[in-house]
């Protein structure tokens, strides 16, 4: 398994980590996701770690906890031989401050995240979201004292715009906090906004990136056709109102390019999306989740190969979208050699 640096932190994750929102099946939207009790969980944990892919990513609301303590059961006697990635900040339960980064919200469910996972410390604790109520300094200072305490070795945070991550970071370095190392994000060939703010951030600022739904919430595992029905078994017939949109004509762009990789390379439609985002720029690790040993052994298949530059190249022309102002100029070439972003992402020039 490769292993890479998460940002600038000197901590290495492996190229692939596991995703264990199909732990639990609490819910509407997890219930979806897979059902996964503590005996498939722990099947499941051994195949990863015997394949090297020992991160294993949950939060406090998958499945109502459930999702954490299903993993903390797989893990028990083997707790020094994976990482463990857990987020908070959304609701977690009614009353008025079980939600948000506020000091009395982070330590309380700091403390209860170790109870349910069966562990003394987390590997990388993330904010699930950003907390315009809470003060930064504040948010910061709590989450620098759990690493002091040793209940916590890096933080990180998830869905949070490129303003809200670099005041974050301007105030760790003012004040000598921790810093955010990882940055939780959705990305996928059919979800690229991440490339015009986030990652030129991530480049200059040291913060890796730990993609979230790399098949573009199901829709890039070949299944999904110009001119059929949806699949009886996608998961989208359920969870479509939680999925970020993507337009349906874009969609079917990006599935013909990797029907004609996926016939010159042998692979599934779901491995070749996943080594596309292994050669992006910040990636740290990405996320792949399963229902089923079989789903599992089928994603580690996107490892220990490479798309070629005319195959990413590809991809890329197939999935472009427009870069929204002011990032625009960069990309049609007037001020290319000055941009942050020292690899291009092929959106498509336009004028201005």
């Amino acid at each position: 398994m490769e292993q890479r640096f998460l940002g600038r932190s000197g901590f290495k994750v492996p190229a692939l980590g596991f995703g264990a929102g199909t732990f639990g099946g609490q819910g509407p939207l997890f219930s979806a996701w897979g059902n996964t009790g503590t005996d498939g969980a722990r099947r499941i944990v051994d195949i990863a770690l015997d394949a090297g892919v020992n991160l294993f990513d949950t939060a406090d609301v998958y499945s109502n906890g459930a999702s954490e303590t299903i993993l903390g059961a797989a893990l028990k006697g083997r707790r020094d031989k994976a990482i463990v990635s857990t987020k908070l900040s959304l609701r977690a339960g009614d009353g008025p401050n079980q939600v948000g980064a506020s000091r009395h919200h982070l330590v309380g469910a700091t403390e209860a995240a170790l109870k349910r996972l069966g562990t003394d410390y987390i590997d990388i604790l993330q904010l699930h979201a950003f907390d315009a109520m809470t003060p930064v300094e504040q948010v910061l200072g709590t989450l620098d004292a759990l690493v002091k305490s040793g209940k916590v070795r890096y933080i990180g945070m998830s869905n949070f715009s490129g303003w809200q991550l670099m005041k974050s970071l301007a105030a760790s370095d003012r004040l000598g906090l921790e810093r955010y190392v990882a940055n939780q994000t959705y990305y996928s060939l059919v979800g690229r906004d991440y490339e015009f703010e986030l990652m030129p951030l991530g480049l200059d600022q040291g913060v890796g990136a730990i993609v979230w739904s790399p098949l573009g919430w199901g829709r890039l595992t070949g299944k999904i056709r110009r001119g059929q029905p949806l699949p009886a078994g996608s998961r989208l017939h359920e969870t479509a109102g939680f999925a970020p949109p993507v337009d349906d004509e874009r969609l079917y762009r990006v599935v013909d390019a990797m029907d004609i990789v996926a016939e010159e390379t042998g692979k599934t439609h779901a491995q070749i999306a996943l080594n596309w985002l292994l050669q992006r720029p910040t990636v740290a690790s990405v996320l792949i989740g399963a229902r089923d040993e079989a789903q599992l052994t089928q994603n580690l298949g996107a490892l220990g190969w490479q798309l070629s530059d005319a195959q990413m190249a590809r991809l890329d022309a197939a999935s472009a979208i427009a870069p929204p102002y002011p990032y625009y100029p960069y990309w049609n070439g007037q001020f290319a050699e000055r941009s942050p972003v020292a690899v291009p992402v092929s959106a498509p020039a336009t004028a201005g």
